[in-house]
């Protein structure tokens, strides 16, 4: 299988100034001047690194979810079958570009023979990058991470998954609340699984006024692959054509 290709211009420039554990030393409280300015020129530079890897010529959908199920899990089963549908469809799929659902989207994209991006995060404790990937890009903070799939992505697909998967969701939910991104459907698979956080929401956070009934349509909840794909052609059809890996 081929490799993945990496961004090597902003990516060399990036660890020329790159240190080891950079959200710790960057959310360790008050520092001296020039190591906060080293540190503006790294996500400086990490966020050009991110242009520069993610523009594609198609559009883009991510899908979240958890590093921890095994390929044969019923979750992965379903992310990799979204994962084909979406490349088949002239969309290309990101993920965090790590093991269980996310290899699994990457997966089905990729044997569909479309656009198949990994954006991880440099962490000492997770495993490389998938065998899944015709294009990978590597952030070291998460807050430039988590922008960078937000501007290039269309729609956000949330599988099942831990803290990491709920925060991307819960940012993304409030963006949209707020009006900062628009026209940007957030779809929820795996109803059983969500069934409790949206309990949580309707018993504890509309009662208290934390959010408004309204609110509760900012994402949808579904256990139907067609209806994921028909939300998303709605909001941001893709164009008629072949899947192709791309650069």
């Amino acid at each position: 299988m081929p490799r993945p290709q990496y961004s090597t211009t902003m990516g060399d420039a990036l660890r020329l100034v790159q240190k080891r554990h950079n959200d710790v030393g960057f959310f360790s409280g008050k520092r001296d001047r020039a190591d906060d300015l080293e540190s503006a020129i790294r996500i400086f530079l990490e966020f050009l690194h991110g242009y520069e890897s993610l523009e594609v010529d198609r559009p883009c959908v991510t899908i979240f979810g958890s590093a921890r199920f095994a390929p044969d899990h019923p979750y992965c089963r379903m992310a990799e079958e979204l994962g084909g549908r979406l490349a088949r469809a002239g969309y290309a799929v990101m993920t965090g570009g790590g093991p269980g659902i996310m290899e699994a989207a990457n997966r089905g994209a990729y044997e569909a023979g479309g656009l198949s991006i990994g954006c991880s995060i440099n962490l000492d404790f997770e495993q490389g990058p998938n065998p899944y990937l015709s294009r990978y890009v590597e952030f070291d903070h998460f807050f430039v991470r988590k922008a960078m799939m937000v501007k290039y992505s269309c729609a956000f697909v949330v599988m099942p998954g831990g803290y990491g998967t709920l925060d991307e969701v819960f940012e993304t939910l409030t963006l949209i609340q707020t009006g900062k991104i628009q026209n940007f459907p957030v779809i929820a698979v795996c109803s059983a699984f969500w069934r409790q956080l949206q309990d949580f929401l309707q018993r504890s956070l509309i009662p208290e006024g934390a959010i408004s009934p309204q609110e509760m349509g900012l994402f949808t909840v579904t256990d139907e692959l067609e209806e994921v794909m028909s939300i998303i052609r709605r909001h941001c059809p893709a164009p008629l054509q072949p899947p192709t890996r791309g650069d």
